[in-house]
């Protein structure tokens, strides 16, 4: 018994060693389709049932991935390989197969202003060197960032200008000037980003600028009236100001206790209107909208009537009878002077 089991230990032993080793060669009935794009290998092969039911479905599954998995890896590796820091990789050629995607694909960045001015005037994009000549240290250097060419904040000495000054600190002022210029350019990018998502933005107040409009300045004033906690409602106004636009109405709502009789009365007279078959008509909107209706419909005839020349009476006394064409249309000026003048009337009429 012994004996038995320890040769049954032996050959389960050797069995798993040759299931982690098996052959790189798989042989099937019909060829596998691979698109090594996309790393897919189909076969199309069937599958036996009695096979499928004699061994576990698990090992029998386990079995068929790998030997397909293998083809696949087979198939890579005949295509072009190339080594990349100390690892060999392999050119997957493009895929075949369409997926479809899980998302929409990305919509194209809206452009910002800078590229809209430049596109609207055909200013081209120039590409520049990244090294330039430096003069000072007599040597090629960036263009941009850490030991760039004509860096200004490395001078010890700076020349105060003739209209500065005296006392003021120039290294404080460039440090201050240059913290501006990043404050802006991040303000101007979050802008554009905004605009590309169309969100609205908040009010910012004034933004440092040489000469500020009439608009931001009315705005930024009635920012800071209602500013208070009382919303400015006790703010004195200055002589001549006029009152704040768009500044909303507020909301009232009917007291919870106390009396209802109005809110009774408003509910009735929404369901009379609501139960009431016959529409409410006004009766000073319906008669001006048709006396439009009968002042266009007259117009339009008369138009017809007279030809593409303009409405009848609205051209001078000239050609072929003007303004009420002159009596009897007669031709000439003359019969046009006749029939003219201030006074308008229909075709034939004196």
């Amino acid at each position: 018994m012994a004996a038995c089991s320890v040769e049954a230990l032996l050959a389960k032993a050797e069995q798993e060693e040759a299931e982690k080793l098996k052959s790189i060669s798989v042989q099937k009935e019909l060829e596998l389709e691979f698109d090594i794009g996309n790393l897919l290998a189909i076969d199309k092969n069937r599958i036996e049932s009695r096979d499928f039911r004699e061994q576990k479905k698990e090992d029998f599954l386990r079995s068929l991935a790998r030997d397909n998995t293998q083809l696949l890896i087979n198939e890579i590796w005949k295509q072009p390989t190339e080594r990349v820091e100390e690892a060999i990789v392999t050119k997957l050629p493009d895929p075949v197969t369409a997926l479809p995607r899980e998302k929409p694909p990305p919509k194209p960045r809206a452009p910002t202003k800078w590229e809209e001015f430049a596109k609207l005037k055909g200013i081209q994009k120039k590409k520049k060197t990244n090294l330039v000549w430096d003069e000072t240290a007599k040597d090629w250097r960036r263009r941009w960032g850490y030991q760039r060419a004509k860096d200004n904040t490395k001078e010890w000495l700076i020349e105060v200008p003739v209209t500065a000054d005296p006392n003021e600190d120039q290294f404080a002022k460039r440090t201050a000037a240059k913290k501006e210029r990043v404050a802006k350019n991040e303000f101007n990018r979050l802008k554009n980003i905004a605009r590309a998502q169309k969100v609205k933005l908040p009010g910012e107040g004034l933004v440092p600028r040489a000469q500020q409009p009439k608009e931001d300045l009315a705005r930024a004033v009635s920012v800071a009236r209602t500013s208070t906690a009382s919303m400015g409602r006790f703010q004195d106004r200055l002589p001549k100001e006029k009152p704040p636009r768009n500044t909303g109405k507020k909301r009232k709502f009917e007291p919870n206790i106390g009396d209802f009789s109005s809110e009774k009365k408003k509910q009735l007279e929404m369901l009379r209107l609501m139960g009431s078959k016959t529409p409410k008509l006004d009766i000073n909107k319906a008669v001006a909208k048709q006396i439009r209706e009968e002042n266009r419909e007259e117009a339009v005839a008369k138009y017809k009537k007279g030809g593409k020349k303009g409405r009848p009476g609205s051209m001078s006394g000239k050609g072929k009878g003007g303004k009420g064409k002159g009596g009897q249309g007669g031709r000439g000026g003359q019969g046009g002077k006749a029939g003219g003048g201030k006074r308008r009337g229909k075709p034939g009429q004196q």
